[in-house]
């Protein structure tokens, strides 16, 4: 089931992918993906380790950022440093997609590289309400 967000040009957010799904994102020009689903959320759930092989065999970057509820300092940093690490787009993908975007979204606005408003419409524009947790 692929259901990649485009947000911007260089990230897009994405719930629970399968192995499948990255063969689709490097078919679609992605270079990097990251997990912000913990490993055992759900019974049946790719590894970490399963889509970090897979990416690896597709030629993408692969980064393993675990998000249990609201994201934390270390792992907004986390996301942002892979985000700016990567070569090209970047594919986060958690549960349903909410932690990836949260994660990066906040560290838009902690950098400044963003106006909250700007990453909260782009947000809407994927599906995702940020304006909880950036307002807007």
């Amino acid at each position: 089931m692929t259901d990649f967000r485009h947000v911007t040009d260089d990230f897009s957010a994405a719930p629970q992918i399968n192995l499948a799904d990255v063969a689709e994102a490097r078919r679609r020009g992605f270079t990097a993906i990251i997990c912000n689903r913990p490993d055992g959320e759900d019974p049946g759930q790719p590894s970490a380790a399963e889509i970090a092989a897979a990416a690896e065999a597709a030629g993408l970057t692969y980064a393993h950022i675990p998000v249990r509820g609201a994201p934390g300092p270390a792992e907004v940093e986390a996301m942002r440093q892979a985000v700016d690490a990567a070569s090209g787009p970047v594919l986060a993908y958690c549960r349903s997609g909410t932690r990836s975007i949260t994660t990066w979204a906040i560290g838009q606005a902690m950098s400044g590289a963003m106006e909250r408003g700007e990453i909260v419409a782009l947000g809407r524009e994927a599906g995702y309400d940020l304006s909880g947790v950036l307002g807007g």
